[in-house]
């Protein structure tokens, strides 16, 4: 008897399995392909904190290119800079040297003062 109970038991415990949802009819007509679903394979993969995290360590990036990126212009600026005032003043210098052919050295030497003055005010 105990060999008859074993078998009647073990069916009745193991649930059938849940029949599929009827969907009803595709539109297509094709009811023998499986139905697809979108294709994402980039949703759902990274959490909000990690995408928040990512966000904040681009923007320190960027600031930080930014922050070099000005330092190389000014040192590019002042080497311009550099470079014009060096030009000015030998433009400047040959003038006084055109000028000291025709006139006494100290009248130059005064109207060197005069104008500097004068490039001071006007500055």
């Amino acid at each position: 008897m105990s060999s008859e109970e074993a078998p009647a038991t073990a069916p009745a415990a193991a649930p059938a399995a849940l029949p599929a949802k009827n969907i009803g009819f595709r539109k297509n007509g094709k009811q023998w392909h499986e139905t697809k679903k979108a294709f994402r394979p980039a949703s759902g993969l990274t959490s909000y904190a990690q995408r928040s995290k990512e966000r904040i360590a681009r923007a320190t990036m960027k600031a930080k290119e930014k922050e070099l990126k000005d330092e190389k212009e000014a040192a590019r600026q002042a080497r311009i800079k550099a470079i014009r005032d060096k030009k000015a003043a030998k433009e400047e210098k040959e003038r006084y040297e055109k000028l000291a052919e025709k006139m006494h050295k100290k009248r130059l030497e005064r109207l060197k003062r005069k104008e500097k003055r004068n490039k001071l005010l006007h500055t």
